[in-house]
Formats: structure tokens, sequence, C-alpha cells
């Protein structure tokens, strides 16, 4: 309605104002025995004066309408405009202070372990299967990464390990894959086993510690860390927390469900061991 007023405005106002005008001069003609020129203009003058003066405030309200939408519509977009920028610049700020905190956190978890040589990445896809849980991150061979580099969190705890790579990309297997396999250790007792992927367990974003001493004993709420055997991690990574204490069927073989330490659907950045000293 708006556009077509704002088009059509100015011959609507000529079209009513024709109108009026013949309007005006019919009745002037018709009922003008005293002389047509004099009928007419006595007839017609101040009628038609009052109708045009109608009509031009009616055109001018409609202008006036007009002119205030338009002004009103630019304002508005302006202020969206102004309104997504700032969003924009909320945003960015915000994770400009996220990233900051990670790398604080680093800080302090580098200071500890000053043999870890670490490379920064972004997580920049997950996989949507159930059969296997990894994640790409945006760093690759170019950056010194190889298969098999142990990938942690800023507070130092395990999420995973490289699997496949490019030149500026990598696949990180994470520690609830069904293909994982881990030497680790409950702090709390001391046990030692391995962390061994399950598919059931995986799709409940779990794993398990097994292959446990017949002699030994986990809790719950035990802290899994990785033993450093094998040469594969660093030592004192943490896993995860068991969660529970289960029995195999037989009853006789315990192993823990382990819950990971961090929310793997969450990470954002993440930082590849490429080199640590090796526990002898």
């Amino acid at each position: 309605m708006k556009q077509y007023l704002k088009k059509k405005g100015i011959k609507i106002g000529v079209i009513v104002l024709a109108v009026v005008l013949i309007s005006g001069v019919a009745i002037g003609v018709s009922g003008g025995k005293g002389g047509l020129l004099r009928g007419a203009s006595g007839a017609v003058r101040t009628p038609v004066q009052k109708v045009v003066g109608s009509v031009a405030d009616w055109l001018e309200g409609i202008y006036g309408y007009m002119y205030n939408y338009d002004n009103l519509k630019a304002e508005n977009e302006a202020l969206q405009a102004q309104l997504a920028k700032a969003q924009e610049e909320a945003r960015a700020g915000a994770q400009a202070e996220q990233e900051n905190e990670r790398l604080r956190n680093l800080l302090g978890f580098t200071e500890k372990h000053s043999d870890l040589d670490l490379q920064s990445a972004k997580v920049v896809a997950r996989t949507a299967s159930n059969w296997s849980s990894t994640f790409t991150i945006s760093k690759g061979e170019n950056d010194g990464i190889a298969v098999g580099d142990p990938v942690i969190t800023e507070y130092g705890a395990l999420v995973g390990t490289v699997k496949e790579l490019g030149g500026d990309w990598a696949t990180v297997s994470t520690v609830i894959d069904a293909a994982t396999s881990i030497g680790s250790i409950a702090s709390e007792s001391g046990a030692t086993g391995m962390i061994i992927g399950d598919y059931k367990l995986m799709q409940q974003g779990m794993t398990k510690l097994t292959y446990l001493p017949t002699d030994s004993q986990i809790f719950s709420g035990d802290t899994v860390l990785t033993s450093g055997v094998g040469g594969s991690y660093p030592e004192g990574l943490v896993i995860g927390t068991i969660s529970s204490v289960q029995t195999e069927a037989g009853g006789q073989v315990e192993y823990g469900l382990v819950k990971p330490y961090s929310d793997l659907n969450a990470l954002v950045q993440v930082f590849v061991i490429k080199d640590f000293d090796v526990v002898k």
C-alpha cells in the first residue's frame, strides 16, 4: 500500500482535483440563470476553493506519511546494521577472552611440563559416526604434527591421538574411540591398567579402565592418568574419572567405567604434543 501510494499518489491527486473542478463547473452551469459566467463563478468559486484546500491537505498528509515512513525505515535499517556490528564485536571479544583464558591455563600447565613441544590448533569438524569418535583440527604435517601425537586441552587433559593427517589438517581419535588403547594408572590407588575403547560405551560418551592386576583395587571417583609406559604418551595427563566399578560376567575381573575429564563435544581449541621426554 505504501509503495502504491508513493508511486501513484500524484496521479490520484490530479484525478481527484479534476473531478472536483468538473463537478463544480457542472453545478454552476446547471443553476446559472443570471448569466453563465457569473453563475459559474459564484457557484463554483467557494466550493472549489474548499475542496482544493482539502485535497491539498490530503495530498500533503500522504506525502508527509510516506516521507516519515521512508525516514523511519532508513533509521531502522541503520540501527539494525549497528546492532549486528555490535553483536559481532561482542562475539569476537568473547572469543578472544576465551582464547586468552585457555592460553593462561596452558601457561600454568607448561610451566610444570617444560619438556612438552606443543602446537595449538582449532577444532574445525566432528564426525557423526556410530563406529568412531573423531574430530578434525586445523593443523597438520606442515606444522610438524605426526600420526600418534597426543592431543590435550589447556588444562593438560588428554582428549585423543592424531590418527590421520594432511598438510594443513589432522584427524584426532578421541579417548573414547573404540580403537583407543592407552597405558593408564588410577592415581588414588596406584592401580595400573589400560584405557580400552568399547563401541557400546562410546555411544554413552564413556570408556573403561581394564587389564588391572588381580590384587589391585579401584574406586569410584578415582582420577585416571596416563602412566607413560610404552612411550606413546607423557606421564600424568588426566584422562578422566572412574564413575563406577564393574565386574565381568564371571564376577572375578574388575574394570572401571571412565568419564572423560573434558567435554569432547565442546572442544574449540586443542594442543598437539609434538615431542616430550619419554619415561625410562
